[in-house]
């Protein structure tokens, strides 16, 4: 009953100039013959410049105009001859632009390729001595973020292989079984599930040790890493991820409370498994209250948890919580007469189970739930040797 984290890593913004509008180009006179050109605008940072106008020019007359999408490119076809390319902003007047470009010839059929790159160091050199020190500034701020957004890809290519892994981890058994055949012996599938889960869980903990050395302050790799060293378990390990997770992302501007509500949960698993009741009690209800809207799952995490170890008495009270989180699901009530039916006894009389008191009840409330659900023939059972009739009303589902 595991839940991975569906939470990415953004990519840094670059600095670059304003988007600008796009002016539609006129066609080209009926009956002329035509070539073509294409390009790309970009602008003095070196990043691509969206928006605005190439026109080409012969003399002082535009001949055409053509538009610069949100990626700087151009294109368009214009009579053979010899141009002046002339870049502008929206807005700016016919007598004034951005940058140009002489001798631009185009030929009859065929399609020229001409960029203006403003980053050349020639146009550079035409700025005012401010705007230089600003675009100096900006091409810092690009050549770190690319660097960054370079870490951050590798990351997130580490994350989607991480979700597969622990995926793979939960499914290990259905894997060692259709590895080995139905026939296998249950030793040999039991040995075959722990090594997928085994070889899955250590990949998990080898690539979030590496990230979460490259990129300490994201919480959602700490999450991970707690992730993979509990399934290996690694308790001590785990519980210091985790505990980096929470402390991470209760300082963040934004906390998320996905991935607190999880590490929360994950800490209440350790401390299950280890039989620290009292702090697992307490690190459950701190992810129900981070996220509420998983109260129910946590709860009911918790009282399978508590099932796994033998805890009765902290399975019931879990199940109560989680009954409590949500009435409509038929487990909890499940593992709620689980752990009750554990003090069960028998009378000697008439050699009937004599249930404790809510075993029986929440046992029917199973049944009312899921009437033929996966338990339902062993709690059939169970009620019938304590001589309870199932109420009447519990109909089967259709076959």
């Amino acid at each position: 009953m595991k839940r991975t984290i569906s939470l990415w890593l953004g990519l840094l913004a670059f600095a670059v100039m304003p988007a600008l509008a796009q002016t539609p180009a006129p066609a080209p006179a009926n009956g002329q013959a035509t070539g073509k050109i294409h390009g790309k605008i970009t602008n003095p940072t070196g990043a691509p410049q969206s928006g605005g106008t190439v026109g080409l020019n012969q003399g002082t007359k535009e001949v055409v105009s053509l538009p610069v999408n949100e990626s700087g490119d151009f294109s368009g076809d214009v009579a053979p001859g010899t141009y002046t390319l002339v870049y502008r902003t929206p807005g700016m007047p016919a007598d004034k632009d951005a940058d140009k470009i002489d001798n631009v010839k185009i030929v009859a059929g065929q399609d020229t390729a001409q960029d203006d790159d403003m980053s050349r160091e020639e146009y550079i050199k035409t700025l005012p001595e401010e705007t230089r020190k600003q675009l100096e500034e900006m091409r810092k701020h690009n050549s770190e973020a690319l660097k960054a957004n370079a870490v951050i890809k590798n990351l997130n290519a580490d994350l989607k292989t991480v979700t597969t892994d622990i995926h793979d981890a939960d499914g290990a058994h259905a894997a060692a079984v259709q590895q080995l055949g139905a026939s296998a012996a249950k030793a040999d599938v039991v040995a075959k599930e722990n090594e997928i889960r085994t070889a899955k869980y250590t990949d998990v903990v080898t690539l979030m040790s590496k990230d979460t050395q490259l990129r300490p302050q994201e919480s959602v790799l700490w999450a991970y890493l707690g992730q993979g060293q509990m399934g290996l378990k690694k308790y001590d390990e785990a519980e210091t991820s985790y505990k980096k997770a929470v402390e991470i992302d209760a300082t963040a501007k934004k906390p998320r409370p996905d991935i607190e509500g999880l590490v929360n949960a994950g800490l209440g698993e350790i401390y299950a498994r280890t039989n620290k009741v009292d702090q697992a009690n307490a690190a459950y209800d701190a992810a129900a209250k981070a996220d509420p809207t998983k109260a129910a799952f946590y709860y009911k995490n918790q009282a399978v948890i508590f099932s796994q170890v033998g805890n009765t008495d902290a399975q019931a009270a879990a199940a109560d919580k989680a009954i409590a989180a949500n009435a409509q699901d038929p487990i909890p009530y499940y593992l709620k007469g689980q752990a009750l039916i554990s003090k069960a006894s028998v009378d000697p009389k008439t050699s009937r189970i004599v249930l404790p008191p809510g075993c029986g009840e929440a046992y029917q409330k199973y049944l009312e739930l899921d009437p033929t659900g996966p338990y339902s023939a062993d709690v059939k059972g169970i009620l019938d040797s304590a001589g309870q009739k199932i109420n009447s009303t519990y109909k089967a589902g259709k076959k």
